[in-house]
């Protein structure tokens, strides 16, 4: 499908108001060539010949046509406006929904000021188009032709030296419409560019003001300013280049007129009424011609606009619903990864991945940074396809699975914790909208989360702003477990969740999801060995491979990876006590 097919998609929904619209516009275009013929007549039949009789009629029907034309051009342009603005709400909702859609891979390519681009002044150039830039070329193409028609009715030799003028109209639009398209092509990525740094500095604004680097923004801001006023600059030339020449070839049918007109009537070939009707059309003549290379640049700067927000929305995600029947259940959650590698940009992430959990076990996941802890949930999640391998859910592949039945069943609090800007119970109840206040006081206290909350001015009410500002990093993290511990699910995935709170407090969430752990397979992704020393099993990772697997005690004991992890952590002590204990567990 093109862009324009696709456009068109939406747009023939609005077919029979549009074509309303068209319809008084043709009759707004026709009842325009009724006041120029009578203002002749009046010249010749009242003022020359003096049969002043007919003025009072002449007038009343001036007066009749000029209101009952303001009458169809409001009604034709709030019909347009109409179809437009619904149009546009079509679009917009559906564009939306795609960018919903999309995956992770998808958001990694983009900026968020792109696509909000694609939403707002990409949009509005849409609905610029259909509101005001269709009814009014179509009517301007209409005046000229009824007007050319009239001056040919009073003299032939008149219109066809008016002709004149049109081939050289047609090679000037012709000629600005192949240089504006790239010109609107390049502002619109111009465009885009500066929204993206925009929303980007503003959603960072506590970074650069920690690192006190205004004038450094202020600078890269201005080189994205002057590369938009630039790219404007470079389109106002192709304009200014032809805009001139339009205005040379309108005004040229005044001076044919003025001139060859003024001879014609001398000459008695017509009357004065004659020429003045003529005048009369002449402005129908004149503002197509004049217009005609902003039109041009309305037109191309629609079709850049639609280009830019099909190419977006075409994007068809990799990691979709099977077509064929997703299972779609409540998941009891066994997991397991089948020699599971991925690979992306040319880079192995994980490789070789085999590992085995039973519902209701809690697995411990630690490693260096980027070591691949963080997408072995991703891949379970579906939020990336495996490169090689399966993971199974249940003993199906997830690929089979229902995406949003499977995501459905799991709860995961991310590693950068994102809230919402709503109240606090709205962050919390987000999984679940429908829950009872109850439920999400309790999902709180589990994550030790209601003494902080209760004690803020508005409790549960309080608004938090954009991404949970005003909270600090451990009220943050412990709203979003408590997110996560509301829905219920078969699958709970904490990703680094208490690396911001004490250890108290880290102690009584691990007492809480021990409670849940019959219902519940947990995955916990931590860089404190206190996170995950209970787990039934802890993965080891390290350069996107597994190299250590089993037990608190069994890791210890091996003194690998795990074991200096633990030493680090706990100091010689400790670390000498345990291995005493597990050698004499061994002994005994």
């Amino acid at each position: 499908m093109t862009p324009l097919k696709w456009f068109y998609s939406f747009l023939k929904k609005y077919r029979a108001r549009l074509c309303l619209g068209l319809f008084l516009t043709t009759c707004i275009a026709g009842l325009s060539i009724v006041n120029p013929y009578i203002s002749g007549i009046i010249v010749d039949d009242v003022v020359l010949a003096g049969n002043y009789d007919l003025l009072p009629r002449l007038v009343a029907c001036l007066l009749g046509v000029t209101l009952f034309t303001g009458i169809l051009r409001f009604s034709y342009q709030v019909t347009f406006e109409t179809a437009s603005q619904g149009l546009l709400y079509d679009m917009r909702g559906k564009v939306y929904r795609k960018l919903l859609e999309e995956d992770f891979a998808f958001y990694n390519r983009r900026r968020t000021g792109d696509l909000m681009s694609r939403q707002t002044g990409d949009m509005d150039a849409i609905r610029h188009f259909v509101a005001a830039v269709i009814y009014t070329v179509y009517q301007n193409i209409l005046l000229f032709a009824f007007a050319l028609l009239m001056v040919f009715t009073v003299n032939t030799k008149l219109a066809l030296c008016m002709l004149v003028v049109l081939p050289f109209t047609a090679v000037a639009t012709y000629r600005q419409s192949k240089e504006v398209k790239p010109a609107f092509q390049r502002n619109r990525n111009c465009f885009s560019s500066l929204n993206a740094f925009v929303q980007e500095n503003i959603s960072g604004n506590r970074v650069v003001k920690a690192f006190a680097q205004e004038d450094y923004e202020i600078e890269k801001f201005e080189k994205e300013n002057d590369k938009f006023k630039n790219s404007q600059i470079m389109g106002s030339r192709v304009w200014m280049k032809y805009v001139p020449i339009f205005e040379i070839l309108s005004y040229s049918l005044t001076i044919i007129l003025m001139l060859y007109g003024g001879y014609m009537v001398i000459q008695d070939e017509i009357t004065m009424g004659d020429l003045v009707k003529v005048n009369g059309y002449l402005w129908m003549l004149n503002t197509p011609l004049r217009m005609a290379g902003w039109w041009v640049n309305d037109i191309q700067n629609f079709i850049t606009s639609v280009e830019k927000i099909y190419a977006t929305y075409s994007e068809e995600p990799r990691v979709r619903t099977p077509r064929t029947g997703g299972i779609k259940a409540r998941i009891h959650g066994d997991v397991e990864f089948k020699n599971v590698s991925y690979r992306a940009d040319n880079e192995d992430i994980v490789t070789n991945i085999d590992f085995k959990v039973k519902a209701g076990q809690r697995v411990g996941i630690i490693g260096s940074t980027g070591s691949g802890k963080s997408t072995l949930m991703n891949l379970l999640c579906r939020f990336y396809d495996t490169t090689s391998g399966e993971v199974l859910v249940d003993g199906q592949n997830v690929r089979r699975h229902d995406l949003y039945n499977l995501r459905d069943n799991i709860g995961m609090a991310m590693q950068d914790v994102f809230l919402f800007s709503d109240t606090i119970e709205g962050n919390i109840a987000y999984g679940r909208p429908d829950c009872s206040f109850e439920e999400v006081k309790h999902a709180a206290v589990m994550a030790d989360a209601n003494h902080f909350i209760s004690a803020l001015p508005e409790g549960y009410d309080t608004i938090v702003g954009e991404r949970g500002v005003g909270l600090s990093g451990g009220q943050k993290q412990r709203i979003s477990l408590a997110r996560a511990l509301l829905k219920d699910p078969s699958i709970l995935i904490l990703d680094d969740t208490t690396s911001a709170v004490d250890m108290e407090t880290e102690s009584y969430i691990q007492t809480q999801l021990g409670k849940i752990q019959k219902n519940c397979t947990v995955f916990i992704i931590a860089y404190r060995i206190s996170s995950i020393k209970d787990a039934d099993m802890i993965l080891v990772m390290d350069g996107g491979h597994i190299i250590e697997q089993g037990t608190h005690e069994e890791l210890v004991a091996r003194g690998g990876y795990y074991a200096k992890a633990f030493h680090n952590q706990y100091g010689e002590i400790p670390y000498a006590l345990l291995k005493e204990q597990n050698a004499r567990r061994k002994s005994g």
